[in-house]
């Protein structure tokens, strides 16, 4: 099984702050807007656009770095059940991975903080694809010791995660937490594509069990 990042793993309210700084824009305003452009169904990239016309995200992550305030998460940014819950499924003998659309450098961070915990560490920075583009998932597959039918992607967002991963064969989990999950849990795309719907990453370990269970 394969975990998003953001969102999914880690928790980015301290992220996003920190944008919200970089831009000197208060950290209400900045979620607000956020929370609006991805209601609309637009790119959450947006929301920078919204604040200063022209932003260019990529070019903004040097700057930051270059003034010594680089995009960072750690240890105290992952969501608590996120230990315990991959721990329990090392436990039943599942093959993991983290695969997500992220930079070089957050991928650094992911090494430093599941090296031990993981098999795979993919972004989309490291394959040249990003989600929810097929070939992403493609590079998922290929990356993966599996059919792709035996594959378990897990995240937070429907346009990015569930239906793209659902598309390539995969099956799916969608974790209700962050402003993705929240806006979209009611949609009917929300209800019906996820092979499982959880409040936690705890719930998976029964629940993979109790399908595997069910299949044989």
């Amino acid at each position: 099984m394969i975990f998003d990042v953001g969102e999914c793993l880690v928790d980015e309210t301290t992220e996003y702050g920190t944008w919200a700084d970089w831009l000197g824009v208060p950290r209400h305003t900045f979620a607000a807007m956020f929370g609006a452009v991805i209601a609309q169904g637009r790119d959450y990239r947006e929301t920078f656009q919204e604040f200063r016309p022209g932003f260019d995200l990529y070019a903004e992550r040097e700057k930051r770095a270059a003034a010594g305030k680089p995009e960072h998460f750690g240890e105290s940014d992952l969501y608590p059940d996120v230990r315990d819950a991959l721990a329990a499924l090392r436990a039943d003998g599942l093959w993991l991975g983290i695969a997500g659309n992220q930079t070089v450098r957050a991928g650094r961070i992911l090494r430093e903080l599941f090296a031990n915990d993981v098999d795979l560490i993919g972004t989309s920075d490291d394959w040249g694809a990003s989600k929810p583009d097929r070939a992403f998932f493609d590079r998922v597959a290929e990356n993966v010791p599996a059919e792709v039918d035996e594959m378990l992607y897990v995240g937070d967002r429907i346009d990015n995660d569930i239906r793209p991963a659902a598309a390539a064969g995969m099956h799916t989990a969608l974790v209700r937490r962050g402003p993705w999950a929240t806006i979209q849990w009611s949609s009917e795309d929300a209800e019906k594509l996820p092979t499982f719907r959880v409040e936690s990453l705890l719930e998976l370990s029964g629940l993979i069990a109790q399908f595997n269970a069910q299949a044989r």
